[in-house]
């Protein structure tokens, strides 16, 4: 079972190597610890057909999943999301923040994000932020 979660914007400090806290504290952790969700790798996909670089930001995104796996979203992380939507009906902004975070209940896995205050506000997720991490 993963432990940690990468929210998007993990993975992109991850693929683009900086800040090196981002990197030193991943560097920690066994293989399999670490996962990303399908929805954030479909943000990531996102990321690559807006860039000025596809094809270097390609390879970078390439680089990345052979050291973190990408994680099905599936029947377990559709139930998790009920409650989830549910107590943030009112926010129409989040959508696949929301996603992600349903997610990493269905896998008992932390949210590693730069947006703990956006997480804070989902049931049953837990997360962190390894920028602010001290180890």
């Amino acid at each position: 079972m993963p432990r940690y979660l990468l929210d998007t914007n993990m993975c992109i400090y991850l693929m683009k190597n900086q800040p090196d806290v981002v990197a030193q504290r991943f560097a920690q952790c066994y293989v399999g610890d670490v996962v990303m969700s399908s929805i954030t790798y479909a943000e990531l996909e996102y990321g690559i057909a807006v860039s000025a670089n596809p094809a270097q930001e390609r390879i970078s995104l390439a680089s990345l999943v052979e050291d973190i796996q990408v994680v099905p979203f599936d029947t377990a992380a559709g139930v998790a999301y009920g409650p989830i939507r549910q107590a943030t009906r009112d926010i129409k902004t989040d959508a696949l923040d929301k996603l992600i975070a349903a997610h990493a209940v269905a896998l008992n896995a932390t949210v590693v994000t730069n947006n703990l205050k956006d997480f804070a506000r989902y049931p049953g997720v837990l997360s962190e932020n390894w920028l602010a991490a001290t180890f």
